[in-house]
């Protein structure tokens, strides 16, 4: 799992039928600290995150079985949406 902020939406009128009344939004993975953490991606969403909020993003085989049933061919989902997060700044010290 990684943390990232949504950044934009991606509009896909179409696609394969199994992604139909899917979301697509996205993603800035970050660091801890809010700084980036690599180049953005694509994530399917299904819990309503929106523009500039922090979410949780689970990827390869996790979001593939999503449905349950079916393998589905995407990449990244979102799992979460970030309320707060809490970092000890003396650890390392």
């Amino acid at each position: 799992m990684q943390k990232g902020t949504v950044i934009g939406n991606v509009w896909a009128t179409r696609k394969e039928d199994d992604l139909q009344g899917l979301k697509f939004l996205f993603i800035q993975p970050e660091n801890p600290d809010r700084t980036p953490a690599g180049a953005p991606f694509i994530a399917v969403d299904r819990i309503g995150a929106g523009f500039g909020d922090q979410v949780i993003v689970t990827s390869g085989s996790a979001a593939a079985n999503m449905s349950g049933e079916m393998k589905l061919p995407i990449d990244a989902l979102v799992i979460g949406i970030i309320d707060s997060v809490d970092i000890d700044t003396k650890r390392g010290e």
